[in-house]
């Protein structure tokens, strides 16, 4: 049989478990670029090739932007697209497999960035973009994988000049990567508002935290001085607490001596008693030996006399 407090304990970690699963599950990036690719497509009712599309999201999805461009595979690899929204596409980028028709599918995060693509340790200066490729012989499928796009000459450029928030004073912006497979890669921001990629996934600009920095040097008659004299006086106690310990400590060592040495005595005048056995009385309040009777005993010299 299953152990009671087993069976108690498995009951309260259960939900807990459940609840991270379907946090988890509730802001997955896959996921979420899966349901974006659906309404992307949506949005082509009329289709015409090298137009984009703008998709409408639901309102549970308020503030995130998706959007769809159909291009030909030839013509993307020989053309490019010079600008479609924040993304330069250049000449020579291929698609694999080779697709006849394929859609470019758009993101752009907003607020939800953080949520889909958490960063500890850094601070989004731009919202999450990204750039997807889907095989558009059919509009109206769900669920598709992605193609693999690469660019062979110059590299795709992202430009957040309409997106990015001020650089912080003394920090470095960096150009994050998110692939579709979860990795994260940084490099170098181009011109202050631009990163590069050979690859399709998400992109943003951060900056790194810093440690805080040190405290100034308190003014004359601010509370950093008061703390400074705190500070004196903590250490002040400190070293007379110490100093008194010290005294206590050979104090006690030398109580420790004496009172070994005054046993020693004792022990010594103990085994003196056992060695010479005498006859001991009370006299008064002491102990004193007595002599036992002699072994002969005294004559007068008349006794001999004839």
């Amino acid at each position: 049989m299953i152990p009671v407090a087993f069976v108690q304990i498995f009951v309260l970690v259960l939900p807990s478990v459940l609840n991270v699963e379907s946090r988890n599950e509730e802001f997955s990036a896959r996921l979420l670029d899966s349901v974006l690719q659906d309404y992307a497509f949506r949005a082509f009712v009329r289709p015409r090739t090298g137009i984009p599309y703008d998709g409408n999201v639901p309102s549970n999805f308020s503030g995130i932007k998706v959007s769809g461009l159909r291009l030909r595979s030839g013509s993307m690899r020989r053309r490019g697209v010079s600008k479609y929204k924040e993304f330069h596409i250049p000449i020579g980028v291929l698609e694999q497999p080779y697709v006849e028709r394929l859609i470019l599918v758009y993101h752009n995060l907003a607020n939800w960035s953080d949520l889909y693509y958490p960063l500890p340790g850094y601070t989004y200066l731009t919202p999450v973009l990204g750039i997807l490729t889907y095989d558009a012989s059919n509009l109206s499928a769900r669920n598709l994988p992605e193609l693999d796009i690469r660019a062979s000459k110059k590299p795709i450029l992202v430009n957040f000049s309409n997106v990015v928030k001020p650089v912080p004073m003394g920090l470095s912006p960096k150009c994050v990567y998110f692939n579709l497979d979860g990795a994260v890669e940084f490099d170098n921001i181009l011109n202050g508002n631009m990163c590069k990629t050979t690859k399709q996934g998400h992109f943003s600009v951060v900056v790194e935290f810093t440690t805080a920095e040190p405290e100034p040097e308190p003014e004359p008659g601010t509370d950093g001085h008061k703390k400074s004299g705190r500070k004196k006086w903590v250490i002040f106690g400190s070293v007379v607490g110490g100093f008194v310990a010290l005294i206590f400590l050979v104090l006690l060592i030398a109580c420790l001596k004496k009172y070994d040495k005054q046993k020693k005595i004792d022990r010594m005048e103990q085994e003196a008693e056992r060695g010479v056995p005498l006859l001991m009385t009370r006299v008064g309040n002491t102990k004193a030996p007595i002599a036992s009777e002699t072994r002969t005993r005294p004559s007068l010299e008349n006794e001999y006399l004839p």
